[in-house]
């Protein structure tokens, strides 16, 4: 019986990773307030969905076409006199310190299992931010999955006590 309620968690959960308007902390928490299915195989299901979800977007951003390519190419110089070439180079230098974060071991993984317990920040971006990164796909993976393991459960756990 437990085995088809952690196949539909799994599925909702790699549903709710790719499509943002499924939010699987609401299938957690009605699960869990209304007791229909077992909310701890729910929440362990949901998890292992949301991580599989999460990682097949950073693969698909590692691995996408012509990013080797584009790699070494310099971007097209920008007018620092203008107001828009200003927002440019700053949103450029942003996306380069966060890459470069989520490339050092000392701030990636801690990044990474911030972003799926809390939720800050987002975890569709960091998937997708690791994923252009220089970090391993199994510590991503094992991060994302000891974080939101961590909060789905809690979340289970909190709402079924009552």
């Amino acid at each position: 019986m437990w085995l088809w309620q952690l196949v539909l968690a799994v599925g909702f959960g790699i549903g709710s990773a790719v499509v943002p308007f499924l939010n699987a902390e609401a299938y957690v928490l009605a699960l869990g307030a209304t007791h229909a299915l077992d909310p701890v195989v729910a929440a362990i299901g949901v998890s292992v969905g949301q991580t599989a979800g999460k990682v097949a977007m950073f693969l698909a951003v590692r691995y996408r076409p012509g990013y080797a390519a584009r790699k070494t190419k310099e971007p097209k110089a920008v007018d620092l006199d203008t107001r828009w070439g200003r927002f440019v180079q700053r949103n450029r230098d942003l996306s380069k310190r966060l890459l470069d974060a989520m490339s050092d071991s000392r701030w990636g993984v801690p990044v990474t299992l911030l972003s799926s317990f809390v939720g800050i920040p987002p975890l569709y971006g960091v998937a997708i931010i690791g994923g252009a990164s220089r970090m391993r796909t199994v510590v991503f993976g094992l991060s994302v999955l000891a974080g939101r393991t961590a909060r789905f459960v809690l979340l289970a756990l909190g709402v079924s006590l009552f």
